[in-house]
């Protein structure tokens, strides 16, 4: 039996194009989740991993769907391997269960380990760089005036008929901050 397992890291991505890969190449049962690949105890995954029996092939769209280490990587395939399944990676065209598909996964999976070091590092290389020359990272503080101005608008709506969208438009001000800044004000 083929078995499909497709994972997305957010909440907004969509599970949609791994599936009907899945489908496609004959996936009778699939398992979903949206979780970060860096968790080992994903449930889903454990779900799909139970389904499996000696001969079962576990199909998935492609190698990071399954983890995020060459370390996870590696356990979970010699675990399925000492259970006698299989492990299928369709973008990669890696089959497991063959010597040439063991020593490409070996690669390609400390070639994506490689690669997401290398962002790690340029990624606190740049925020290093943009402290020393003073610049502000993360969100962006709202001016004191616009927010003034629209909790002032906030506190006058019903009279000149804006709604919290309309005065978040005007001002530049987030929904957000207009709710929890007049929250704030109302529970002094």
């Amino acid at each position: 039996m083929l078995v499909g397992y497709a994972r997305v890291s957010t909440v907004g991505q969509s599970l949609e194009n791994q599936v009907e890969q899945l489908k496609e190449y004959g996936c009778e049962k699939i398992y979903m989740e949206k979780e970060s690949g860096k968790k080992t105890d994903r449930q889903e995954l454990e779900n799909a991993r139970r389904a499996l029996r000696k001969g079962d092939k576990l199909v998935i769209t492609k190698i990071d769907r399954l983890a995020r280490s060459v370390r996870d990587l590696h356990k979970i395939a010699i675990e399925l391997e000492t259970e006698e399944i299989g492990l299928v990676f369709l973008k990669e065209q890696i089959d497991f269960s063959t010597a040439a598909g063991k020593l490409m996964f070996t690669m390609l999976g400390a070639i994506g380990e490689f690669e997401r070091d290398l962002i790690v590092s340029r990624t606190s290389e740049g925020r290093e760089r943009a402290k020393k020359q003073g610049k502000h990272l993360g969100r962006k503080g709202q001016d004191e005036k616009e927010v003034k101005k629209a909790l002032q608008l906030y506190e006058t709506r019903e009279s000149n008929g804006m709604s919290v969208s309309d005065i978040s438009k005007l001002t530049g001000v987030p929904r957000s901050t207009i709710y929890a800044k007049a929250k704030e004000i109302k529970n002094k």
